[in-house]
């Protein structure tokens, strides 16, 4: 089903794989009659060409991208604007799209939602932006109907940008990425990766691109095969993937850790450009006649079968046969690999779910940027077609993406199909993908085609004693499973007949409700705040030395974004800095909040021109131990704040609030062993945090520890490629070694600065 090339590889004409190695350069000539280095064959990767038109640094190792485009939703925009107006912003500088899908039920918090997007109304107006009201389309829909295009680049400051099956590379980040963007200047990476996923064949009835998108996740996600990598679909099996299919399947190479994601596009693509009034934005991308690739992911699509990712991971995949085949063994390693997510904080159980050897599921959703496509919920319509949910527990709802996709749903008699069965369709909002909405019971099992299934992702509290899951599926099997009333079903077993309907794009939905400025600011519009919407606190300068306190260990083996800034209804006081702030962590480490405020207290005193220790009186010792070895150091030259340890952190959301809630509580460090993903270390980065390393097996600290770091501020102007630090204890300082990681000389100023703002302050 999935085979991973050990090494890199070449592509033939596109159709022949050339493993790399010794023989490689006589196979290549073999074939092509000519000679060609692998550097000249990186360069023809559709993702090199892409990049190279949109980097203006003059060197293809070192990236300086300027993008096309720009899209925020209503949990992030405020965050943007409110950084990039505190640096000068006139004007957006480029389409800047702001959606409203994520808090749109405004149903948490009073009037704070809503004056979020009268807030996002009136920049749109003032700035010269685009401005989609609630319930109208998911962040991701609204992108690919309207601003994707052949070739382009959009930057989103949500995780799940990418519009690569529509020959668009797209990346999420955090949102000081998009002001960087929005100021002018650029996003700065090395030169990625390209690894090729070559498709074979075309998959049978019954799987849909969830289940493809579930199985190369599976097999790339624990080894980091695309971590930070584009992944580059080709092969002749693209063919026979309609268009909505390709987004569903790339939509979720966010899950695999990748950076961005590119397929080679045709006719079927440039029909759906067609569909949606835009034509001329089709352009027809494909690697050149030798392409080498970093590495080869190969998709055999005719072998793939239904799959589910088991709690609490997109990776934790089985094939639903292999599920029901081995029920009990897989229940049971999953409620231990449980334990270690949730740390034992609740009990956990998923065998009781199994009647007469049949597991029973609780509720299905199909919705979102993933689940939420026209021909995934038409393929639903038909397998639910004259059966019924039944009157139990058992629930199903549906959201379709956008409005144009609900609208005709109604037209071709699919939405009513799904009504009669009992289950519910609702607007376009991206709310139970992240906790917002349809939390199920607790202890219920969840099965959805969304996009995660992180623990408490869904909407459960663990800080409240609740526990439920979710399963990530096809919206096909969701639907075998709702019409067998809960029993999960995959819809391979399914004998029936799944249409294809064609498409009817209404043009006349948007044009009549989307705010669209044409890049025309109106500088006279005043900006409509609410009392929620708050400017980000002022943040010091990077100090000489650094005294630092551990204020959460963290030894899962991946912490999620979810974990360190919880999501659902914490996401109406995103406005808030300092609101937020008191979420951090707390799904994950409840005393977090507290110790890292009482560490805060130093600083703070510091920075109001008095001495640390009259607020944190045992600092006193510290000091005192500090300055037998380094007689110079004084509350004058160094700071005070903490730090957290975590295994590997961030994986998951863009969120920069994962990062700037630490910040606004005085945060001025994560150590980590790795990185999960690129956007959460420059969230950090941007922040003014320092994404500090240490090697995997050390750990000469403890959580309550106090370090001490000399010099950070010269380290971090003079590049230096280590960092000594000290272990604070009554029994004396212990040194050890901490790695900064490649950083650029921006990213350096920034945290020298003490964060973004900072450096592109206008006072």
């Amino acid at each position: 089903m999935i085979t991973l090339q050990q090494g890199g590889a070449y592509l033939i004409n596109g159709t022949k794989i050339v493993p790399d190695g010794p023989e490689a350069a006589a196979a290549v000539r073999s074939e092509t009659g000519k000679e060609i280095t692998r550097e000249e064959a990186a360069e023809n990767t559709i993702a090199y060409g892409i990049l190279k038109s949109h980097n203006t640094s003059g060197n293809m190792k070192k990236l300086k991208i300027r993008f096309d485009k720009l899209t925020s939703h209503d949990i992030t925009f405020v965050g943007i604007i409110q950084t990039a107006r505190a640096s000068g912003l006139q004007k957006f500088p480029m389409p800047y799209v702001l959606t409203n899908c994520h808090n749109s039920l405004c149903a948490v918090g009073g009037t704070i939602n809503e004056d979020d997007h009268m807030f996002g109304l009136t920049c749109a107006k003032k700035y010269g932006g685009v401005y989609v009201p609630p319930h109208q389309a998911v962040i991701h829909q609204f992108a690919r109907e309207m601003l994707a295009g052949g070739g382009r680049m959009i930057l989103g400051s949500d995780s799940h940008t990418r519009y690569g099956a529509l020959g668009t590379m797209a990346m999420g980040e955090g949102g000081p990425e998009l002001v960087k963007q929005l100021l002018n200047q650029t996003y700065d990476i090395n030169m990625p990766g390209v690894v090729g996923v070559y498709l074979t064949g075309a998959p049978v009835k019954g799987v849909g691109p969830q289940d493809v998108a579930l199985a190369i996740i599976g097999a790339v996600f624990q080894n980091g095969y695309v971590k930070n990598k584009v992944m580059e679909f080709v092969g002749p099996g693209v063919a026979s993937l309609s268009a909505d299919f390709r987004i569903g399947v790339d939509v979720m190479t966010t899950e695999t850790t990748c950076l961005s994601s590119i397929w080679k596009t045709d006719e079927k693509i440039e029909e759906f450009y067609e569909i949606h009034g835009r034509k001329e934005e089709y352009k027809e991308l494909a690697p050149g006649d030798v392409t080498y690739y970093d590495g080869m992911i190969e998709v055999d699509l005719s072998r793939v079968r239904p799959m589910i990712a088991m709690p609490f991971h997109p990776s934790n995949t089985y094939t639903i046969d292999e599920l029901n085949a081995n029920l009990m063994d897989i229940l049971d390693e999953t409620e231990k690999r449980a334990q270690v997510s949730l740390d034992g904080a609740v009990e956990f159980h998923l065998k009781d779910k199994v009647k007469d050897g049949k597991f029973l599921v609780d509720q299905g959703i199909i919705a979102g940027c993933a689940g939420g496509g026209f021909e995934n919920i038409c393929a639903a319509a038909d397998i639910l077609k004259g059966r019924y949910i039944g009157s139990d527990g058992f629930t199903l709802s549906v959201y379709p993406a956008s409005m144009p996709i609900y609208m005709e749903l109604i037209r071709n008699g699919c939405a009513a199909s799904i009504l009669e069965t009992g289950a519910v369709i609702k607007t376009a909002f991206c709310g139970p993908c992240f906790g917002a909405g349809d939390t199920p019971a607790n202890n219920a099992f969840s099965i959805r085609h969304s996009t995660r299934n992180f623990p408490n992702r869904e909407g459960s509290k663990l800080q409240n004693g609740q526990i439920s899951s979710v399963a990530l599926m096809d919206a096909r099997s969701i639907a075998a499973t709702a019409a067998n009333r809960g029993v999960l079903t995959p819809a391979t077993d399914f004998d029936g007949e799944i249409g294809k309907y064609r498409y009817h794009f209404d043009s006349n939905i948007y044009a009549n409700r989307v705010f669209d400025s044409h890049g025309v600011a109106d500088p006279n519009v005043e900006i409509q705040f609410g009392p929620n919407i708050k400017d980000w606190p002022a943040m010091g300068e990077l100090p000489e030395n650094l005294v630092l306190q551990v204020v959460s260990e963290i030894h899962d083996p991946v912490t999620t974004t979810d974990e360190l800034i919880p999501s659902g209804e914490t996401s109406s006081y995103r406005s808030n800095p300092l609101g937020l702030a008191e979420f951090t962590l707390s799904r994950k480490d409840p005393n977090y909040v507290a110790r890292a405020k009482e560490i805060q207290k130093a600083e703070k005193e510091r920075m109001n021109g008095g001495h640390p220790c009259q607020a944190l009186p045992v600092l006193k010792e510290i000091m005192g131990t500090v300055k037998a070895q380094y007689p110079e150091v004084n509350h004058t030259n160094t700071g005070f704040g903490s730090t957290i340890f975590a295994v590997k952190p961030g994986d998951g959301s863009a969120r920069e609030q994962a990062a700037s809630c630490q910040k606004v509580l005085g945060g001025w460090a994560n150590i980590a062993n790795e990185y999960a993903t690129k956007r959460y270390r420059s969230n950090l980065i941007n922040w003014g945090m320092l994404p500090l390393l240490i090697k995997e097996g050390e750990l000469p600290f403890a959580n309550l520890d106090y370090l001490f770091v000399p010099g950070i501020k010269k380290a971090v102007q003079e590049k230096a490629e280590t960092i000594t630090a000290y272990r604070v204890g009554k029994d004396g300082m212990t040194g050890f070694e901490l790695r900064l990681g490649e950083l650029t000389d921006e990213e350096r100023q920034i945290i020298l600065k003490g964060c973004l703002i900072n450096y592109n302050r206008v006072s």
